[in-house]
C-alpha cells in the first residue's frame, strides 16, 4: 500500500529544553486508519501539530504524495487536503452550530453573499446523516462539552478532507455515540480517506485502526499492525511496564452518611423538567458512580452540587450541615471538585501551573499565605506544586510556565493533584480521567481508592462504564433528570446499566 504521508527523523524541542519529539519516523498509508498512542506528553499531539502546520520542526522531513512539504500554517494544510479536530475545543461560542460548521467555507449566493438558508440546510442534513443529535440553531455557548466536540467533528466532516487528524475525538462522547462516529470513519477510510486517530482508549484503537504507532517520551517505540497486538501488549509498550485491567475496589465497609442530597427539582425557564426529585446518599468510604447518556441532567446536577445553579427545591447536606444556600467557598471547605471541562471551569489557561495547583488551597490553608492572608508565600507554594506534580506525574518545563503550555492530559493531572490533596470529607469527580492515558488512569484510580480508605465519600460521574465497574460500590443511572436505578456494582453488569441508560423512561412513567 502506498504511503500518503512520510515523516522522517522529526525533532521538535520546546524552550528551554523539553524534547517533545526525538527522531520520530512514521508513515501514513492511503486508505487506512492509523492510531497514535502513548502516555500524556509522549508527543502524539505535537507530532500531528507539526504535520498540520501549527508547530515548526527543528529538523526532519515531511513528504506528502511523495513530495517534500512544510506547512507554514494550518491554512496551508487545509488547502492541501489535511484537516484536524483538536483535543481542546476551538469554536466561536457566540455563533450557532451551523455558523461554526461552515465558518471559512460558507456557501455563497447572489453577489457572493453568504447563503444562510443553504448553509443551515446543509448543516442540518449533515447532523441527521451522522446522527449527532444537535440543534443547528443552538448557540455553542449553551452546549455541553460533548455536544461542542460533536460540532468540531462535524465541522471537519463537512469539509471532506482527504487526510483527517482526530485528536481524542471520543473523549467526550458517550459509549452509545461512539459507534456512530466509528461507522462514519470506516466509510471514509473505505472511500480512500486516510485517518490519523489519537486516543488513550486502547479498546477503541484495537476496534477501529489498521495500524498503531506507539510513542513514549517523544520517541517512537513501534509501529505494528493492529491484528498482531493486544490491549495488554500496547499498554506495556506505552508505559514500559505491565498495566492491570481489572476491578480494584476494596471491600472497605461503608460508614455513616457523609453526603445527603434530597428531593432536588430544577426546571428550565420554559418549564421543562431538568432534574426530578433527585436524592443521593454517599457514605464514608463509599464510591458511588453516576451513569447516563449525555444530556440527561448530569451537567445540571453538577451545577447544583457546586453552587453554580440554584434548584427550585431540595436540600444538600455534608456531615449534616445544610449547604444549599451556602457560598461556593463554604462548599469548597467540605467538597473537592474535578470538573469535566478543565479549560473553562477546572483551571485558568493564562495562569501558571503553580497558581492552578494552588487554587482553593490558598483560601483554606494559611500555610501558603503571609501578611494576614493577603500575600502568597511563593516558596511554599512552589514546593507544594512541584511535589503534587511529581505525585501525579505531570510533564512540564517549569512550575511557572502557563497552564495552557501543558497537554490536555497534563492539565487534567494538575487539576486532579489540586483537588485530591484537599482535605475534604466529600469528593465530586466529573469525568476525572477523561483525556488520560492508561498508566495515568491506573494511578488516579488507586488515588481514589486511597481516598476511600481514608473514609472520604466519593461521587463520580463517568461516561466510561468500565471505569465505574472498576472502582465503584454502587452505580446510579440518571435518565431524563431522574435517578431511575440504584444498582450494586457487584450484582449488575454493563448490559443492564446500558439498558437503564437508554430505556429508563419505561421505568419512570
Amino acid at each position: 500500500m502506498d504511503s500518503l504521508i512520510e515523516i522522517e527523523h522529526l525533532i521538535k524541542i520546546f524552550p528551554p529544553n523539553v524534547v517533545a519529539l526525538d527522531d520520530v519516523s512514521v508513515d501514513f498509508r492511503k486508505g487506512e486508519i492509523h492510531a497514535i498512542v502513548g502516555e500524556n506528553g509522549a508527543g502524539k499531539s505535537t507530532l500531528m501539530k507539526v504535520l498540520y502546520g501549527m508547530h515548526s520542526a527543528d529538523s526532519g522531513e515531511l513528504r506528502y504524495h511523495g513530495k517534500t512539504v512544510r506547512f507554514a500554517a494550518p491554512g496551508d494544510a487545509i488547502q492541501a487536503g489535511i484537516g484536524m479536530v483538536h483535543q481542546e475545543i476551538l469554536l466561536v461560542n457566540e455563533y450557532t452550530v451551523w455558523e461554526n460548521v461552515v465558518l471559512g467555507q460558507e456557501p455563497a449566493g447572489f453577489f457572493g453573499r453568504i447563503d444562510h438558508g443553504a448553509a443551515r440546510r446543509i448543516v442540518t442534513e449533515k447532523i441527521h446523516e451522522f446522527g449527532f443529535n444537535l440543534d443547528a440553531d443552538a448557540r455553542v455557548s449553551e452546549l455541553s462539552v460533548a455536544a461542542r466536540q460533536k460540532v468540531e467533528i462535524l465541522k471537519l466532516l463537512y469539509r471532506d478532507v482527504s487526510f483527517l487528524i482526530l485528536d481524542e475525538p471520543t473523549a467526550v462522547l458517550t459509549p452509545q455515540e461512539i459507534p456512530q462516529l466509528f461507522d462514519e470513519l470506516r466509510r471514509l477510510r473505505d472511500n480512500g480517506h486516510t485517518i490519523a486517530f489519537i486516543s488513550h482508549h486502547l479498546d477503541e484503537v484495537l476496534e477501529l485502526s489498521d495500524r498503531i504507532t506507539v510513542l513514549r517520551k517523544g520517541r517512537k517505540i513501534a509501529t505494528i499492525p493492529t491484528a498482531e497486538t493486544t490491549k495488554s501488549a500496547l499498554a506495556e509498550l506505552m508505559v514500559g511496564r505491565e498495566v492491570v485491567f481489572k476491578p480494584i475496589k476494596d471491600n472497605v465497609p461503608a460508614g455513616d452518611i457523609v453526603f445527603d442530597l434530597n428531593g432536588v427539582n430544577l426546571k428550565a425557564s420554559n418549564g421543562k423538567d431538568l432534574l426530578r426529585d433527585v436524592s443521593i446518599q454517599v457514605r464514608a468510604s463509599e464510591i458511588v458512580g453516576i451513569a447516563g447518556v449525555e444530556g440527561n441532567g448530569q451537567l445540571e446536577l453538577v451545577s447544583v452540587l457546586t453552587g453554580l445553579q440554584r434548584p427550585d427545591s431540595g436540600s444538600l447536606k455534608i456531615h449534616g450541615q445544610e449547604l444549599m444556600d451556602s457560598s461556593i467557598l463554604d462548599r469548597r471547605r467540605r467538597m473537592s471538585f474535578v470538573s469535566q471541562d478543565r479549560s473553562r471551569m477546572g483551571g485558568c489557561l493564562t495562569a501558571s501551573i503553580m497558581e492552578n495547583m494552588l487554587m482553593t488551597h490558598h483560601r483554606l490553608r494559611s500555610t501558603f499565605t503571609a501578611g494576614g492572608g493577603i500575600l502568597i508565600d511563593d516558596q511554599k507554594a512552589a514546593a507544594f506544586a512541584e511535589d503534587a506534580c511529581r505525585r501525579f506525574d505531570v510533564t512540564y518545563a517549569t512550575i511557572q510556565a502557563p497552564f495552557r503550555s501543558l497537554s490536555g492530559g497534563n492539565q487534567q493531572k494538575v487539576i486532579l493533584g489540586r483537588e485530591l490533596t484537599l482535605d475534604t470529607p466529600f469528593v465530586l469527580l466529573d469525568q476525572p480521567t477523561r483525556g488520560l492515558d492508561v498508566g495515568s488512569i491506573e494511578y488516579v484510580h488507586h488515588q481514589i481508592m486511597e481516598l476511600s480508605r481514608a473514609h472520604r465519600a466519593i461521587l463520580i460521574f463517568s461516561a466510561d462504564l468500565e471505569e465505574l465497574f472498576r472502582i465503584t460500590d454502587r452505580i446510579l443511572v440518571l435518565h431524563r433528570g431522574k435517578i431511575v436505578a440504584d444498582l450494586e456494582t457487584e450484582r449488575t453488569n454493563i448490559g443492564e446499566v446500558g439498558s437503564w441508560m437508554l430505556e429508563g423512561a419505561k421505568s419512570d412513567a
